[in-house]
């Protein structure tokens, strides 16, 4: 069940609640981003200072005013912890605007499904709101883990936009390109 206003800030899945990430989550934030085996395929992600995290959460919330959508917190139903942040943030890629697909979460919430449900629920959510653009998923090579949300959540490969990206090769998974 999704909600179903394009500015909505909650999403509701089976066992999940998304909501748009608010100055309460900068510590959790900075925990899931500062912890190494979070960040180990993307290096560049990792934050080391708390004040690192709020810039971190600026960015997010200018995205939120800006577009009406962007990365949202992840907690259980009826939990207050939160899991780890989905959701999608306006980009180029190769000269195509697209909608790139995050996830990330703590290390003690993996192998659980929430990332791919969690990434399911915001997909179906932006491919219904903002039709016009294309959603992305940047994955490392070796990272199976996050090719298996991506592939959950819809996306396919798309081998043909494969670009070096920061930390690396990055493959791309997409859904909606437009030829």
């Amino acid at each position: 069940m999704l909600d179903e206003s394009r500015h909505a800030h909650d999403l509701l899945t089976g066992r999940l609640s998304l909501r748009r990430p608010s100055p309460d989550d900068i510590d959790a934030i900075h925990a899931i981003h500062s912890d190494p085996a979070t960040c180990l395929h993307n290096p560049s992600d990792a934050l080391s200072k708390r004040e690192e995290a709020a810039e971190l959460f600026r960015r997010w919330d200018d995205h939120w005013q800006r577009f009406g959508y962007g990365y949202w917190t992840v907690r259980r139903h009826g939990s207050d912890r939160p899991l780890g942040f989905c959701g999608t943030k306006t980009m180029d890629l190769n000269g195509m605007s697209v909608l790139n697909l995050f996830y990330r979460f703590e290390t003690s919430s993996w192998g659980r499904g929430l990332a791919g449900e969690s990434a399911t629920a915001v997909v179906e959510w932006v491919t219904q709101r903002v039709p016009e653009l294309p959603v992305i998923a940047r994955v490392r090579p070796a990272n199976t883990a996050s090719q298996r949300v991506a592939v959950r959540a819809g996306l396919v490969r798309a081998a043909d936009l494969d670009l070096a990206g920061e930390d690396g090769l990055d493959w791309i998974y997409a859904k909606n390109l437009r030829n």
